[in-house]
């Protein structure tokens, strides 16, 4: 499912469930020491999937440790995002060469726990479109779909910039048809090659109870946002 998302320089594994195999380095070991077991579980299962798709690039085993803000941290000319919720775990990799950044969400289909979060997660110009994407299509809870947007755009800003991307500092547009979102920056994007990124282009599918989304920057979206400056 996760590799319908990306793109084919990026390599996706996922699974549904913990997996009885999956291991920790003594590093990782220490990182969850005092986790709780679901905790732990999560943390050893999708370090698994990362590990299986580092392997795919040929990559080096070894420890993913989580740096500034739990941020994972990959190895040398890597670039990567893990996600995991009830009953799924995935991670998505790629040579730094391929892709300059990646994030990758994954969130139980269903609605939110508290309708006040919408307040939380929305800029007032996405509550009327979150009102027409409702009525094109009611079997989907956008309100969730929009919350694994972000998530995902802020999983591909935090590696260009270091810097937090609140829910208010992004503004999203869904198109309901073709499993592809904009997310307008609402701050100055990250400068990358030269060029300020303006936003970011993502992709999301609802399937098997899940809502998965991912937001990928390559050198064609540098070079698309010069062509914009140029104009």
């Amino acid at each position: 499912m996760i590799e319908q998302l990306l793109p084919p320089t990026m390599v996706g594994v996922e699974r549904f469930g913990d997996a009885a195999d999956a291991y920790l380095y003594p590093e990782e070991e220490r990182a969850v020491a005092a986790a709780v077991p679901k905790r732990r579980q999560e943390y050893t299962t999708v370090r698994a999937c990362a590990r299986e798709a580092l392997a795919t690039l040929g990559a080096e085993p070894g420890p993913i440790l989580s740096g500034a803000r739990g941020a994972p941290v990959w190895p040398q000319g890597v670039v990567g995002s893990m996600t995991h919720c009830a009953g799924y775990r995935a991670a998505a990799v790629a040579h730094r060469a391929d892709v300059l950044a990646v994030g990758v969400d994954a969130e139980p289909h269903e609605p939110l726990r508290d309708p006040g979060m919408i307040e939380l997660l929305t800029v007032p110009a996405e509550r009327p479109h979150l009102r027409e994407l409702a009525a094109r299509r009611p079997e989907i809870h956008w309100e969730k779909l929009l919350f694994s947007a972000k998530e995902s755009v802020y999983k591909a800003w935090f590696p260009l910039t270091g810097l937090w991307l609140d829910f208010h500092e992004a503004e999203l547009t869904v198109d309901p048809m073709a499993g592809v979102f904009r997310a307008r920056l609402l701050v100055p994007g990250p400068v990358v090659g030269g060029v300020r990124l303006p936003g970011f282009e993502g992709r999301w599918l609802v399937r098997s109870g899940l809502v998965v989304t991912s937001v990928t920057v390559t050198e064609e979206t540098v070079a698309k946002a010069r062509r914009a400056e140029l104009r």
